[in-house]
């Protein structure tokens, strides 16, 4: 057994395209889906911009949700429902050819089902409880993602949630690359999340890194001069993991990379004087991966577009890379931040770019702020060069570090 994990299948709903050729073809084009929000209306909100999939109404999601899982379930897993339908042909797996229990679901949530919980809760103030769906128990549950393509798919091995907020995208990788090594034959995971709703809005703003800018150019602009704070996104990835001699074995013919790495750290608390985790992180995720940092072509950064955020996480990809030690990219601004599926959608963009050794640009962003940590910020149009190995980092609200380092495949 080589406990090579990699990568044999990716699922992408995303606010720049729904599948991985649309949503690739836009990342690489640097068009932007952040718009006016039109799930609600916005006025009344300091932040009016969002990232949205629309091009995934209730009809396209029958196309990959049974219609009796629509009405017991949330947009998010509607989401899951519909990436890991993707990431299973993809891989060319049916899961009625793989033992039930030696197939893992590993996801990452982080707001929840807000929008069906919030749909209930008006039902239960304006005609009683009689009113409120059986489903409220468990739609809104953080695991019933995980939870719903278990029992859709038979996958009745190791299963687990990860929430951690956008790193959770990369922690659900890393401990589905465990179950793997733990015996399980072949493991969905990723993250999704559907945070475009009146009542996670406001839950949003309480956090006072949402911005209030209303074009939608100039609105998320991590590693800028004009940052002041993210823009919300909804959608995310899910991936098929494999050990590398099954995937072999079955004929699998694509391979779209290794989990080489992966690490996570948790920051001190504010006011405690203690420096940030996330260089150490990385350094844990390469010794993982058992590479150097001159060996790494390419850094997809979480890119908080909060200042003093993106200024901490300059200063560690410069204190591992050294200044414009490696391209940097963050192509979320794209899409608005997704946040427990900003991570896996980035992993499955890093994956795309080794597939086709380009980097994609980060749009929008001009001028880096004076005295910043200088980085080698890919702007404007995707970057032609050899790649190797990628690290993808994220951070998550809360003080929650993680990296994780792909690999070509071989």
């Amino acid at each position: 057994m080589s406990g090579e994990t990699v990568v044999t299948g990716l699922g992408v709903v995303a606010p720049t395209g729904t599948g991985t050729d649309a949503y690739w073809a836009t990342t690489l084009a640097g068009k932007s889906a952040v718009d006016r929000i039109q799930r609600f209306d916005p006025s009344g909100y300091t932040t009016q911009l969002a990232g949205e999939v629309r091009d995934f109404d209730e009809a396209a999601a029958a196309d990959h949700v049974p219609a009796r899982l629509l009405a017991q379930t949330d947009r998010m897993t509607h989401f899951a429902f519909a990436a890991a339908a993707m990431a299973l042909t993809d891989a060319g797996a049916d899961p009625a050819d793989f033992p039930e229990y030696e197939m893992a679901v590993v996801t990452a949530n982080s707001s929840g089902g807000v929008e069906f919980g919030q749909r209930e809760l008006e039902k239960l103030w304006s005609g009683g409880p009689l009113r409120v769906s059986a489903y409220m128990s468990v739609a809104w549950f953080y695991a019933a993602t995980t939870g719903q393509l278990s029992i859709l798919h038979g996958m009745r091995g190791p299963c687990g949630l990860l929430a951690t907020e956008q790193a959770g995208g990369l922690d659900a990788v890393g401990h589905a690359r465990r179950q793997l090594r733990g015996g399980a034959r072949l493991a969905l995971t990723g993250g999704t999340d559907a945070p475009l709703s009146p009542a996670c809005m406001v839950a949003q703003l309480a956090t006072g890194r949402l911005s209030r800018v209303a074009d939608p150019t100039a609105a998320y602009l991590p590693f800028d001069a004009r940052a002041g704070g993210h823009v919300p996104g909804e959608g995310g990835a899910i991936m098929v993991l494999e050990r590398r001699e099954d995937a072999l074995r079955r004929g699998v013919d694509r391979l779209y990379g290794e989990v080489a790495g992966y690490a996570a750290s948790f920051d001190p608390p504010p006011g405690s004087g203690r420096a940030p985790t996330l260089r150490r992180a990385v350094e844990a995720a390469l010794a993982d991966a058992r590479i150097g940092p001159d060996e790494v072509d390419a850094v997809f950064a979480d890119g908080a577009g909060v200042p003093a955020l993106d200024r901490a996480e300059a200063a560690a990809l410069v204190a591992v890379f050294g200044p414009r030690g490696v391209p940097v990219t963050v192509p979320k601004t794209a899409t608005g931040r997704l946040y427990a599926g900003a991570a896996a959608l980035d992993v499955a963009t890093a994956l795309l770019a080794l597939d086709d050794q380009v980097i994609p640009p980060t749009v929008h962003v001009l001028d880096p702020p004076a005295g910043a940590p200088p980085l080698d910020l890919v702007r404007g149009a995707p970057r032609e060069t050899p790649l190797r190995h990628v690290l993808v980092v994220a951070r998550g609200y809360g003080g929650f570090n993680a990296a994780v380092v792909l690999r070509a495949p071989r």
